[in-house]
């Protein structure tokens, strides 16, 4: 007889890599965001005796 295919083993493998790297990909735009959130400088304010001056 010859092997038969075990196609639910093998869509499940499909899945779990699926899911994994849906997850790598998650966590790669998570940490981007965060870095250019600390990149990015917070927006400078003038001191108050400035803004009175203007």
């Amino acid at each position: 007889m010859l092997a038969r295919n075990n196609y639910s083993f093998n869509k499940y493998q499909r899945e779990i890599a699926k899911k994994k790297k849906a997850e790598e990909k998650r966590q790669r735009k998570l940490e981007k965001k965060t870095m250019a959130a600390e990149a990015a400088p917070a927006p400078q304010q003038a001191p108050d005796d400035q803004v009175a001056l203007e």
